[in-house]
C-alpha cells in the first residue's frame, strides 16, 4: 500500500482472513469522551479560574482537538463542583460527569473563587462567567450556544441555583460584555440552598457561626446573630412570583448527614408555590453524594429534563 496522507474514506480496509481472529462490528456512532484539562476561562484579580471540559465524540463526528469543531453543535451541561464554598477538588467528579458526556452533552466542571478569597455571590458570578466563556467559544468546543444548562452538587448546587437567579449580564461582574449567562435549566444535586433551619447542616457543630462554611462565605459573619445574612444566602428566601428562573430539577438523599434534605424540600415548595417549574426526586437512603446519584435511572431523568428544557419545557 502506498505511503501517503490518506483520508479515512480512501484508505483501503484490511480484509485479510486471519485464522482465529474475531471481528467486532462498528457503526462509527460509538461515543467516546475527550477530556480537556484545566482550560482557563477567567482571571479575576490575579486568580486564574479553570474548566474541566468533557466533549463526546464519535468516528463520524470528526472531532478535532485543535481549532473550531466543524458541524458539531451539542447541548452543554455546566457542573459546579461542591466544596462547602472552600477550595474545590475539581477533578473529583470527572468520572461521573463523563457519563453525562456519554449521553451527548459537552460538560464543563467549574472552578470558582473559594470563600478564603471571595465572598458570596462571587461563586455564582464565576459560574455565570464560565457559561459566558463557553458560549463565546461555542464553536471551539462544539457547543450549541442556545442549549446550555447549569448544574452543581452541594455548595455547587447552591451556586448553580444562584447563578440562575443573578441575571447580571449588564453589570461589571460580566467579564464577557455582550455575552449572556442565561441558561435553559438548572439541576441541583443535594445543594446547600437553605441555611434557615437550625439543623440544615446536621454535622456542622458551628452551624451559621462566623467560622462555619456558610459564615465564611458571607465574610465571616455570624448568621445566628444576624439572620438577614442567612436569608440573603438561602435561595428560597429570594424567590417570589416575579422572580425569573429557569426550570429547576432537584435531587437529594433522604439520609444526607451533611446537608439536610429539608433544605431542598423548602426550595422545591417555594418554587412550586410561586409558580415556577420544579421537579424534586428523593433518593432513598442516599447520603451526601455517592453512586446513587449517577445511576442509569438518574441519568435518564437528567437527560429527559434537559431535553424538555431545551425544547421550551
Amino acid at each position: 500500500m502506498e505511503v501517503k496522507n490518506w483520508t479515512y474514506e480512501d484508505l483501503p480496509e484490511f480484509t485479510e482472513e486471519v485464522e482465529g481472529a474475531k471481528v467486532i462490528e462498528t457503526t462509527g456512532d460509538e461515543v467516546g469522551v475527550s477530556y480537556l484539562h484545566d482550560v482557563e476561562y477567567a482571571n479575576v484579580n490575579g486568580t486564574p479560574l479553570h474548566l474541566q471540559i468533557l466533549i463526546p465524540f464519535s468516528r463520524n463526528d470528526h472531532f478535532n482537538y485543535m481549532g473550531d469543531q466543524e458541524g458539531i453543535s451539542l447541548p452543554c451541561i455546566v457542573f459546579v463542583q461542591g466544596s462547602g464554598w472552600m477550595k474545590q477538588y475539581v477533578y473529583g467528579n470527572v468520572g461521573n460527569v463523563a457519563r453525562l458526556a456519554m449521553r451527548g452533552y459537552v460538560c464543563a466542571i467549574v472552578e470558582y473563587r473559594h470563600s478564603g478569597i471571595a465572598y458570596f455571590p462571587a461563586q455564582a458570578d464565576d459560574a455565570c462567567n464560565a457559561v459566558r466563556f463557553l458560549r463565546k467559544n461555542a464553536k471551539r468546543f462544539g457547543i450549541d450556544p442556545a442549549r446550555i444548562m447549569m448544574t452543581g452538587d452541594s455548595s455547587g448546587g447552591h451556586t448553580a441555583v444562584w447563578a440562575g437567579l443573578l441575571h447580571n449580564d449588564d453589570t461589571e461582574q460580566n467579564l464577557f460584555p455582550g455575552i449572556s449567562a442565561e441558561v435553559s435549566g438548572i439541576i441541583d444535586y443535594y445543594g446547600s440552598t437553605s441555611l434557615i433551619a437550625p439543623d440544615s447542616n446536621p454535622q456542622t457543630v458551628n452551624h451559621c457561626l462566623p467560622d462555619s462554611p456558610e459564615g465564611l462565605v458571607m465574610g465571616g459573619k455570624d448568621l445566628l446573630a444576624n439572620p438577614e445574612y442567612a436569608r440573603a444566602l438561602s435561595a428560597e428566601c429570594n424567590i417570589d412570583e416575579n422572580t425569573k428562573i429557569a426550570p429547576v430539577l432537584i435531587f437529594h438523599g433522604t439520609k444526607d448527614r451533611v446537608v439536610n434534605c429539608t433544605g431542598s424540600a423548602a426550595l422545591y415548595r417555594r418554587l412550586k408555590e410561586t409558580g415556577h417549574p420544579a421537579e424534586f426526586y428523593l433518593v432513598k437512603g442516599a447520603d451526601h453524594g455517592g453512586p446513587e446519584f449517577w445511576t442509569e435511572q438518574v441519568l435518564d431523568i437528567v437527560d429527559d429534563f434537559a431535553k424538555r428544557c431545551f425544547a421550551g419545557f
